[in-house]
Formats: structure tokens, sequence, C-alpha cells
């Protein structure tokens, strides 16, 4: 394993490999954030059934 750092720079190799982990995390967390289901800023788009399906106006006062 040690000869194979003698073929290569390790400073440039784990600054290469953080590089591109960290692209990636990127990639796969604005892959998540433009699902509804997986979208935890913004939450669902559509509002299926629940609390706001079942909201009426209110009623007038009475006089």
């Amino acid at each position: 394993m040690w000869r194979m750092w003698l073929l290569f720079d390790p400073r440039r190799t784990l600054v290469a490999l953080f590089t591109f982990l960290f692209i990636l995390a990127l990639l796969i967390h604005f892959i998540l954030l433009s699902t509804d289901r997986f979208n935890w800023l913004e939450g669902p788009h559509h509002m299926t059934g629940g609390a706001a399906a079942q909201m009426a106006p209110m009623p007038a006062p009475a006089k």
C-alpha cells in the first residue's frame, strides 16, 4: 500500500478526493431538495386531505 503513495502525491490525491466527495454531497442534496417528498425547506407543494381540506370560512356574525 505504501508504494501506491510513491506514485501519487498524497496532498493532491486527498484534496481531489475531498473535492469530489463535497461536490457529490451537494449534488445529492440538491436532487433531494427538488423532490416533493424530501424537500425539508419548503415541504410538500400539494395539500391533499388533512386540515387544509377541512377548513371552511367562518359564518357571518349574528346582529
